[in-house]
């Protein structure tokens, strides 16, 4: 009689590297960002285990990755690399991520993984969204200078407005993804390689149209707005360009030094100025490209004066207040009894 034998178990590395090579981008087909926010993951928590157990990467095994070991890695996260509970989460996710395609390969392993996706993601406080009035919104993007540079700077502020794009999704805009016709829209390319269109304002059309003609090198496949070396600019540049944009405004409005505003609170401005023109929420939810309609209600929570207008429509109890006058033999009654 035959003996059969049990399959020996995928090594660790072979893992790891099925999980990248087959799993994420064959399988699942993930966009390059998410698989390289999962390969952070992967390098952080494998260089914090060698440390941990004084075990080379190749050596490891699942056995190794325990509930302990996860945690630790979790918290030297937020204490030692100072990282925020929601990039903590991230990686989190990512090891789950792995361990669910593990269990899959190696059955022997499978209550050890069992017990290491037990770990919850950690709950935080979500900040209130921080937004610009027009005013401000107005004066961060300026009037457009001479300069090749002042001219970008103020495309770039114009479209973040106009569009409520990522800053990921307009640095990646190429100069073919722009339709200037009768119905002129951008088209966008958002989390998950999803793709959405948003429309323009007459006068950005007609801002590119100049950034065109003065830039008759840029091609269709260009980035339409490019750094120095043609190439597209990097999400820093964008911060740097938008930090001195600020420095600038503040000179005639003052509010505007005592706030940190970065690209994505131009995103949250153009929320909150559509919510405040009457646009629907779901309207706005794939105007931004928001998978979840929970998103797009955040912005009612931010704005106060939505809140009193709500709380005007409500009519108050009109009470007449009085004053308690206590029973002083009741009273006596109850400090006598404790």
């Amino acid at each position: 009689m035959t003996e059969i034998t049990a399959p020996h178990p995928v090594s660790f590395s072979a893992l790891v590297q099925q999980f990248f090579t087959e799993y994420l981008v064959n399988q699942r087909a993930m966009s390059p960002r998410t698989i390289a926010s999962y390969r952070d993951a992967m390098l952080l928590f494998l260089d914090f285990a060698q440390h941990r157990l004084g075990k080379m990467p190749t050596a490891l095994n699942l056995a190794d990755i325990t509930p302990d070991l996860i945690l630790a890695f979790l918290d030297h996260l937020e204490q030692q690399r100072h990282n925020a509970v929601r990039s903590r989460n991230l990686r989190l996710t990512a090891l789950r991520a792995f361990l669910k395609f593990a269990a899959r390969r190696d059955v022997s392993s499978f209550f050890v993984i069992e017990q290491a996706l037990g770990i919850p993601m950690k709950r935080f406080e979500r900040p209130m969204l921080g937004f610009l009035s027009r005013e401000e919104m107005l004066a961060v993007i300026g009037q457009p200078g001479e300069t090749w540079t002042s001219e970008r700077d103020h495309l770039l502020f114009t479209l973040l407005y106009n569009t409520g794009a990522r800053v990921s999704e307009i640095i990646g805009v190429k100069v073919g993804d722009v339709v200037m016709g009768e119905s002129a829209c951008v088209h966008l390319r958002g989390k998950g390689r999803k793709q959405r269109s948003t429309p323009l304002w007459k006068s950005t059309i007609q801002e590119i149209r100049a950034w065109l003609k003065h830039n008759p090198t840029l091609s269709l496949d260009s980035a339409l707005l490019p750094n120095r070396d043609g190439q597209a600019m990097s999400r820093f540049n964008v911060t740097q360009r938008l930090n001195l944009a600020v420095e600038h405004a503040a000179q005639t409005m003052s509010c505007l030094s005592k706030r940190k505003i970065s690209p994505h609170t131009i995103r949250h401005t153009t929320a909150m100025h559509l919510l405040q023109s009457g646009v629907a929420f779901n309207v706005i939810a794939l105007w931004l490209g928001h998978e979840s309609m929970t998103t797009t209600h955040r912005y009612v929570e931010a704005d106060l004066a939505m809140k009193n207008k709500a709380l005007s429509r409500l009519q108050s109890p009109e009470t007449i207040s009085g004053r308690y006058h206590p029973d002083d033999d009741a009273l006596m009654q109850f400090l006598q009894a404790l």
